[in-house]
């Protein structure tokens, strides 16, 4: 074997790892040395996580969080101790773990799947507003909160979810702004999401 080979195939692994939200260049080099030196059977774990994760999550049915397939809806949606009447829409899962966190919600979700970002290609139809809109008209929903990042894109899809949802007919709340402008739900503490659950204020 040439030294061109093994040399390929790590730069091959740092590039694909350097994709990853969050990882740089010298985090990629980083991880993809230690996957070089960990024990073949560590190795091999990380592999079957990532392909189990492929093959086996999809999304929930009536919010957009993830599910493992063999569940139509996720865990929370099956909860039958969460108030169904009251909708939280957050932009993404990761901000859905971080309302999870804090401990003081207990409430369903609806996950946008991104802000509204046209200059990224995310518009109104990559969206799930028309879901959402169908769940408010099946009834029995009390209140929609607002949970949209505090960013220019966030408020965006916050604005495009409260003008379709205006005629309903039910309260439509927003987050307070405990959460700085320009931040991010999923890098928020747990007081600080509590607080700003707590503080939530009607969407204008």
């Amino acid at each position: 074997m040439t030294a061109r080979g093994p040399l390929g195939a790590i730069d091959e692994l740092i590039a694909a790892l350097g994709v990853l939200p969050g990882i740089g260049a010298k985090s990629a080099e980083r991880l993809a040395h230690h996957i070089v030196r960990c024990p073949a059977d560590q190795a091999l774990r990380l592999v079957e996580a990532i392909q189990k994760v492929r093959d086996r999550v999809r999304r929930c049915q009536a919010c957009f969080h993830l599910t493992e397939a063999s569940n139509p809806l996720c865990s929370i949606c099956r909860d039958p101790e969460r108030d169904q009447g009251l909708i939280c829409v957050v932009e993404q899962s990761q901000d859905l773990m971080a309302l999870e966190r804090a401990g003081s919600y207990q409430g369903v979700y609806h996950v946008l799947l991104g802000p509204l970002a046209p200059l990224k290609g995310i518009g109104p139809d990559q969206l799930t507003v028309d879901a959402l809109e169908e769940r408010v008209k099946a009834g029995g929903i009390r209140e929609i909160i607002l949970a949209t990042n505090p960013t220019l894109e966030g408020d965006g899809a916050a604005l495009l979810v409260h003008r379709r949802l205006a005629g309903a007919g039910i309260p439509i709340t927003r987050l307070a702004r405990g959460l700085a402008s320009g931040s991010s739900l999923e890098f928020a503490n747990k007081e600080m999401v509590a607080d700003a659950l707590e503080g939530r204020r009607t969407f204008s």
